[in-house]
């Protein structure tokens, strides 16, 4: 898992920008639950998408590498279907790895906090 610097702990340099914003995630966690990949369509309703949002998401992860198009034709209509490409899908486990990282931060200084404010709590006459 990649960690942060010693200076800087909470600097979760392993959050990808590419993956974080949050169309792109749920693209990402779609693709990974379908690993023979979805048709535009499909993802498009399983994200909430427009088509135009959903394309233009899916350039940014194709230009990165992430994610596939493969454009063929079912029935003469054009079909497009969406995967992860084995390099997307490492970078996107490595980036939830982050994201738990995260979590178990903000629980354990959530935890603290609170056994901070028992222990200052004033003790009842």
């Amino acid at each position: 898992m990649p960690k942060t610097s010693d200076d800087a702990p909470f600097s979760y340099d392993g959050l990808d920008r590419v993956l974080h914003e949050k169309a792109r995630l749920g693209i990402m966690t779609s693709l990974m639950s379908h690993p023979k990949g979805l048709a535009f369509g499909d993802l498009k309703q399983l994200c909430g998408l427009t088509d135009g949002n959903l394309s233009r998401h899916l350039q940014t992860l194709e230009e990165a590498g992430v994610v596939e198009l493969m454009k063929t034709f079912e029935k003469k209509r054009p079909l497009t279907t969406c995967r992860l490409t084995p390099a997307g899908r490492r970078r996107f486990l490595t980036y939830i790895e982050v994201l738990e990282q995260v979590v178990r931060d903000a629980a354990e200084a959530s935890s603290e906090a609170t056994a901070t404010r028992q222990r200052l709590k004033p003790k009842p006459a």
